[in-house]
């Protein structure tokens, strides 16, 4: 979230205040229960979570209530959004990528959902040896983090590939961060690192 909230404020030159991204609109594709969704609303933006799974938004709606947090979860799929010409200032799309058969077009559908001007962030798994090791063989087969059979590590995205299908979406050159894990704390911290783990955010062109 940390870095989330510093690229948003990057890309948009705002300064930090006790809701630091007030005013914004926000969409997180594939928001699950509302990891990224809650946070995003606590910080001030007007958030819009979307995901096919009915229980999954059901779930969401459930935990964000009490909390008296106001987020428009939707039953829906990026393509029915873009569809429908709806925009917004920032599209989320966290460790989803790597489990969609067509990138470029899924990519191609969030981006036409960002206005000109505005900011989408995707994370996702690199296709290198080390990310075979790390997040197939050791997170599901080893330490057992994930069911078997979660990730297709041939559906992982390298930075190269990921910089062509935004070039192609009109999205401006991607940022490109790591995130590494310590096992040892057992803390995550970004990194310069992208060979298992990493963001890329790009703003959307203007013309």
């Amino acid at each position: 979230m940390q870095y989330l909230r510093d690229e948003i404020m990057r890309h948009f030159q705002m300064t930090a205040l006790d809701r630091p991204l007030g005013g914004l609109r926000i969409m997180d594709v594939g928001c699950g229960g509302g990891l990224v969704a809650e946070p995003l609303a606590r910080m001030g933006a007007a958030v819009t979570g979307i995901d096919p799974g009915a229980d999954t938004i059901a779930a969401a709606r459930a935990h964000a209530e009490p909390q008296g947090l106001t987020i428009d979860y939707r039953v829906a799929r990026i393509e029915e959004v873009a569809a429908a010409g709806f925009t917004f200032d920032v599209v989320t799309c966290l460790e989803v990528v790597e489990h969609i058969p067509d990138v470029a077009a899924f990519l191609a559908a969030a981006v036409r959902c960002v206005r000109p001007g505005g900011l989408l962030i995707v994370s996702t798994l690199n296709r290198t040896m080390k990310s075979y090791a790390l997040a197939i063989v050791g997170a599901e087969y080893i330490l057992r983090w994930l069911p078997p059979g979660t990730h297709d590590w041939n559906r992982f995205v390298r930075p190269d590939e990921m910089t062509i299908y935004f070039s192609r979406a009109g999205l401006d050159a991607p940022r490109f961060t790591g995130l590494v894990l310590d096992p040892i704390r057992d803390r995550w911290s970004l990194s310069a690192d992208t060979a298992v783990n990493y963001f890329a955010a790009a703003g959307k062109r203007m013309g």
